[in-house]
């Protein structure tokens, strides 16, 4: 089997790795410095080596020939490319346009929330400045703010300062922040508990789940600075059990589902809710039509079985089969660029980067590349702000967490930044749990 990959992150190094080992793989762009990690491919599951190659090209997807196209980011299928690859009567893993604003509108995504009795936060949308402004000074903290739009997982704040949310909702409406996808907001009440992310195989009419994950938005150590579009991830998750996980299917995505059948949506996908577990149960924070980032970085290194296979019944329209996944856990730490999430700095762009050899030759690690390139001298170059994921799996979380660890160490470049705390109060729970 011939799988095509559409994107250039670290989520697409992930899915081209796992698909690679039981299909053959070619990433539409891809980056060069994808295929030096190529030969590391099989290390994390003893039991499963890979068999297939991965090629990248610069060819447009539409041109590619594939049995089947996996779109890793949000944009193109907003854009609605998996309807044109549809329309040549080709097999996608990925929605149309229709399902797929669930995530390009947060709006559109709250109304299918109310129409389907999923729990979420209460919200209100603005247009207007001052209509919003003056809103948000009647409001209680801590104050949530929200692009209508897609804003590449930026587009978020959560703060207790009433100035710093009364500058973003202008900075926003104004378009100085993001444009058009700036143009309306959705302000939503503030929501406390553990944050979960759960993604789930869609064939249109039937889900199944995949494990869990749970990931880190903020820039900083204790969940301080900015929003981001993710900074680490670990899988598996203790705090959620085969219940709690029943219990988000039977809540807040068959519903999800149910409703879009309605709509006439045929959604063939993955689907990623987004959740609080609050005290009253959980609650939707947002959902996504495409695999999490970093998310998919910590929950494919762990899954069993043939992938390439499971996406095909997707696409057709017929899931028949169910993901399963070793026992061994999963970090992931995300290093970025100077000025990330900002603007990202001239200075910080094109710097050499040293000792990923040096942390993909430890056991069980794998450096997948997000914002990299290669250099007219052949050198691994900064290019992105979040520029590598740093993969490691062991047989506890703790062990996973330490070696991840260790393998950042031995990574650097000028400007190079990153969270120190991924996992690591799941590791107190884990050692709490085990004695």
């Amino acid at each position: 089997m011939r799988v095509c990959v559409v994107g250039s992150g670290g989520r697409e190094h992930a899915l081209a790795l796992a698909l690679a080992r039981t299909a053959d793989v070619i990433i539409a762009p891809g980056r060069v410095s994808m295929a030096r990690t190529r030969q590391r491919a099989g290390v994390y599951l003893a039991d499963l080596d890979a068999v297939g190659t991965i090629t990248t090209t610069s060819v447009p997807p539409e041109q590619i020939e594939a049995d089947l196209f996996v779109i890793g980011p949000e944009v193109p299928l907003v854009d609605g490319l998996a309807d044109k690859l549809r329309a040549q009567g080709k097999l996608v893993f990925g929605p149309g346009a229709d399902g797929a604003r669930l995530e390009g509108s947060k709006a559109w995504m709250k109304e299918v929330l109310h129409q389907a009795g999923v729990p979420t936060a209460s919200y209100v949308v603005f247009d207007d400045l001052e209509e919003a402004k003056s809103y948000i000074r009647k409001a209680h903290p801590p104050y949530v703010v929200k692009t209508d739009g897609l804003a590449a997982g930026k587009g978020v704040l959560v703060t207790e300062s009433l100035p710093e949310a009364l500058a973003d909702v202008e900075a926003k409406l104004s378009g100085t922040a993001f444009g058009k996808a700036g143009s309306r907001v959705v302000i939503e009440e503030g929501l406390s508990g553990q944050e979960l992310s759960l993604m789930v195989l869609c064939d249109g009419h039937d889900v199944v789940p995949l494990t869990p994950a749970s990931d880190f938005k903020r820039v900083n150590d204790g969940d301080e600075g900015a929003n981001t579009g993710g900074m680490g991830a670990y899988s598996p998750v203790l705090e959620a059990r085969a219940d709690v996980v029943e219990e988000i299917l039977e809540v807040a995505v068959k519903p999800v589902v149910r409703e879009l059948v309605k709509r006439g949506i045929d959604y063939r996908g993955v689907l990623y809710a987004g959740l609080m577990l609050t005290s009253s149960g959980p609650k939707i924070i947002e959902y996504n039509v495409r695999f999490g980032d970093p998310e998919t970085q910590a929950i494919l290194p762990r899954i069993k079985g043939d992938l390439a296979g499971l996406f095909m019944e997707v696409a057709k329209g017929r899931l028949l089969s169910s993901p399963s996944f070793s026992e061994n856990a999963c970090v992931c730490v995300v290093l970025a660029a100077k000025g990330y999430p900002g603007e990202l700095l001239p200075s910080g762009q094109g710097v050499p980067i040293e000792g990923v050899e040096i942390a993909s030759s430890l056991p069980n690690v794998q450096v997948l590349h997000a914002g990299t390139d290669v250099d007219a001298l052949g050198r691994l170059v900064v290019k992105g702000g979040r520029v590598l994921n740093v993969v490691s799996v062991s047989p506890t979380l703790n062990e996973a967490r330490q070696q991840c660890y260790r393998a950042v160490s031995s990574i650097s470049w000028a400007g190079m930044h990153y969270r120190s705390d991924i996992a690591a109060r799941a590791c107190e729970t884990e050692r709490a749990m085990q004695g």
